[in-house]
């Protein structure tokens, strides 16, 4: 059995399984498990997530990232993300 045949379609939707078993990281992001790149940033994961180009606050293991640190801070195994996107309103 091929390794792509093992994923579920959801899993590769998701992008589970994307990463080799040995760069591959488990995050928690909005409390949906994904595993990405070992040397994933912040900035990368957003740019993957569709929100590259959007206002969003990142939160990393209950810390709040700001968005300078973005670029350099890179993910670890086992971090838990909350990204809340801004909405405007008058």
């Amino acid at each position: 059995m091929s390794e792509s045949s093992s994923r579920s379609p959801e899993s590769e939707r998701r992008g589970e399984g994307a990463a080799t078993a040995a760069s591959a990281l488990a995050v928690t992001i909005n409390g949906e498990r994904r595993v990405v790149d070992s040397g994933t940033t912040v900035t990368e994961l957003l740019v993957q997530l569709g929100l590259g180009d959007r206002r969003v606050a990142v939160e990393r293991n209950r810390e709040v990232v700001p968005r300078a640190e973005h670029a350099s801070t890179t993910l670890s195994d086992g971090d838990t993300l909350e990204v809340v996107g801004f909405v405007g309103g008058g």
